[in-house]
């Protein structure tokens, strides 16, 4: 396993060449979704300019999809388009961080590209004002997928210190908290908050309020830091609900969610109304919040189970949660506890808007 000592080692021989003069050029990270829902990337360098790029102003690059899964080997080239770009503080100062979506050569988006969908319907409903918050958990593992400190033999004492716990026997890769932090402000992503978790080496941070299609793509850039950072490290990072087996909570991927007319005096009445929905169609959005959700929903450890939708006031065993200090000035916001922290930030804001208000064929019919 690498030491300290190594990774300090590393980084003195790396600063010697990042200063270099780069004689106007820059380097850009086409980021993408894979298949199995994580993030791949690969390098160009493009002039630079002054007052930077916006994605329309970049190139369509490709890649072989039939080693990512998304596509077939007599047809393998996926086309992406860039369509947020970010600073990037692996490469800092003038380098830049592209996602881009996945397309196909006909014209049409990737099988796996549920941005596409997602941003028509933000467009769609752009007058409801959405906001949203996502809090992603996750576990961070050694190269032998054991959970970063936990004991060689047996298991850690049970939950209870953990939780937002400071200390040596309490937490475990602080470092790798606070470098993913600072790197997801340095690229402008809009992280309101880290924690410690109830079991030791799972952590939590915290994304937006963000406005329609910025909240997906601001997860998948928190997302894409985190295993460049823990890579650093050595440490990989499991979005499993469950990487382990074991009596302990499992990681969830919890959405805050708001309409202007929530957020107004009265808006209660919306919530209420949108939890209505929801309650609805319950099936449906399980189908598409996160693999292994049913090893975390069991109804234990303050969460729902998988099969039941149950709302309530500072619920945390609920579906939905209503925040007490929303019930009690009538109006602000509701959490959606079901979503594992494998989910994909573009099915579940896409979800939501379209149970709230409607799919965007039903408006087209319409």
């Amino acid at each position: 396993m690498a030491t300290k000592e190594s990774f300090a080692s590393n980084a003195a021989i790396l600063a010697k060449f990042r200063d270099l003069d780069q004689h106007g050029k820059i380097m850009a990270e086409y980021i993408w979704i894979d298949s199995e829902g994580n993030t791949r990337s690969k390098s160009r360098t493009l002039d630079e300019k002054p007052e930077g790029y916006k994605p329309e102003e970049l190139p369509i690059w490709n890649f072989d999809g039939s080693s990512t899964g998304q596509a077939p080997g007599d047809n393998s080239d996926v086309y992406l388009k860039p369509v947020a770009v970010y600073p990037d503080p692996f490469r800092p100062p003038n380098n830049i961080l592209v996602l881009a979506e996945c397309w196909d050569a006909d014209g049409t988006p990737n099988k796996y590209n549920h941005r596409h969908e997602c941003a028509k319907l933000m467009e769609l409903h752009a007058k409801h004002e959405p906001w949203f918050g996502l809090e992603q958990e996750y576990t961070l593992l050694d190269l032998n997928d054991r959970p970063y400190g936990w004991p060689q033999n047996g298991y850690p004492a049970p939950q209870g210190p953990y939780y937002c716990g400071v200390g040596a026997g309490k937490v475990v890769m602080r470092d790798i908290v606070e470098a993913h932090y600072r790197a997801c402000l340095y690229s402008g992503i809009k992280i309101s908050g880290t924690n410690a978790e109830v079991m030791p080496a799972q952590w939590e941070f915290q994304v937006g309020p963000c406005v329609g299609i910025e909240m997906g793509d601001q997860l998948w850039l928190a997302r894409f830091l985190l295993h460049r950072v823990a890579e650093e490290f050595a440490v990989k990072v499991s979005l499993d609900p469950k990487p382990i087996p074991g009596d302990w909570n499992g990681a969830g991927l919890h959405s805050n969610f708001s309409t202007v007319e929530m957020r107004k005096e009265g808006g209660m009445k919306q919530i209420e109304a949108a939890i209505k929905k929801l309650e609805g169609r319950h099936k449906e959005h399980i189908a598409v919040y996160g693999e292994g959700n049913e090893k975390r929903l069991t109804g234990r450890h303050e969460t729902g189970a998988i099969d039941t939708f149950t709302y309530g006031v500072a619920n945390r065993g609920a579906s939905i949660r209503i925040p007490r200090e929303c019930a009690a000035k009538g109006y602000g916001y509701f959490e959606d506890r079901r979503p594992a922290s494998n989910a994909d930030p573009y099915l579940i804001t896409g979800i939501i808007m379209e149970t709230c208000f409607g799919a965007v064929d039903d408006a087209v019919e319409a």
